[in-house]
């Protein structure tokens, strides 16, 4: 099981120092999130701060750049990082796309199949200047009289989908090279939930379990007071129980009412960044890794043999930045321990 990270920090030069530092400790990919920040800009700083991990947008919005752009912005990264980078994608919920960004949400699952299309065949075709012709519901594609004149790096580079329901995580398994879990996640639902989906779509493609990687993201908040770590957490849980789309996740857990009482909360006016009070314990327990550093590696642990990666990150919501900083040195410490 590989160890990954996903580097914070105020700064930019905080964030390539973290993922520096968790490179150096073992970590093998470092992910940047697309929601304060572009998934990919930062990722250009994190290409000259690191050797040899692989640097990877855990995850860019799919639909709000076109798949032009998408595959531009990938060639670029993997030029910079000596082909290292990893173009992990995910659909978002529509209200982000078309509320914020104004961009097409349609049906999420043929969507993305298009836009990946397009991304794989604009690598395999603009170099050469052959004409791409691609029709489609959502991304029709069509370039003539164009070629990409620059060095490219790999003729293909690895596509990551994000998913969390059903078709979505059949397609991951059908077309992509790595599926990525949400950031609240627990191996009771990998397993039950997610690992038959994928296994779905690896037999639709004729292909094999070894040929997709599945990463689990383990969000981690360290402290030798269990209780405090908790609380850390429980920030982050109570965001993303503000979105009445992850409503199965939550049901999956048998955390239905917990997830309606986090939705109450949102609606009575508390900012989704200060829902902590609402997620109790036993919520955060089931989807975050939190107490002692004992506690984490057991937690992160819990998922060797059912995923390939788990993906660790810092808690980042509702606290304050020391928080989080402090969280995000005790990770680097304990990976170098896994």
């Amino acid at each position: 099981m590989r160890i990954t990270y996903g580097p914070w920090g105020e700064t930019i030069d905080e964030m390539a120092d973290a993922a520096r530092r968790a490179e150096r400790a073992g970590a093998e990919v470092v992910w940047i999130p697309e929601l304060h920040r572009s998934a990919t800009v930062p990722l250009a700083a994190l290409a000259r701060a690191t050797e040899t991990a692989q640097l990877g947008t855990g995850i860019a919005l799919a639909f709000t750049r076109s798949p032009m752009v998408q595959a531009l912005e990938a060639l670029d990264l993997d030029e910079i990082s000596g082909g290292r980078f990893i173009l992990g994608l995910g659909s978002g919920v529509q209200r982000l796309n078309e509320d914020w960004h104004n961009a097409r949400f349609g049906k999420p699952v043929a969507h993305m199949r298009e836009t990946v299309r397009n991304i794989r065949a604009f690598w395999a075709e603009a170099a050469g200047g052959k004409p791409i012709d691609l029709p489609g519901t959502h991304e029709p594609m069509r370039i003539r009289g164009y070629q990409r004149p620059f060095h490219q790096e790999r003729a293909a580079i690895p596509v990551y989908l994000a998913a969390m329901g059903p078709a979505m995580t059949r397609l991951a398994g059908e077309i992509g090279d790595g599926w990525i879990s949400h950031e609240l996640h627990s191996p009771q639902y990998l397993a039950d939930a997610i690992l038959p989906g994928l296994s779905e779509g690896l037999a639709r493609a004729g292909r094999t379990r070894g040929s997709l990687d599945v990463v689990a993201s383990v969000l981690c908040a360290i402290d030798d007071d269990p209780a405090v770590a908790r609380r850390w957490a429980a920030g982050t849980v109570g965001f993303y129980g503000s979105v009445r789309t992850y409503a199965d996740f939550w049901a999956a857990h048998g955390m239905a009412a917990e997830h309606d009482a986090v939705m109450a909360a949102f609606r009575s006016g508390a900012a989704a960044d200060d829902l902590a009070g609402a997620a109790p314990d036993h919520m955060v327990d089931a989807v975050t890794a939190a107490g002692t550093a004992d506690d984490v590696r057991r937690r992160i642990m819990a998922f060797d043999g059912i995923a390939d990666s788990v993906k660790l990150s810092p808690s980042t919501h509702g606290v304050d930045p020391s928080v989080t900083r402090l969280c995000q040195d005790r990770i680097i410490d304990l990976i170098a321990t896994l």
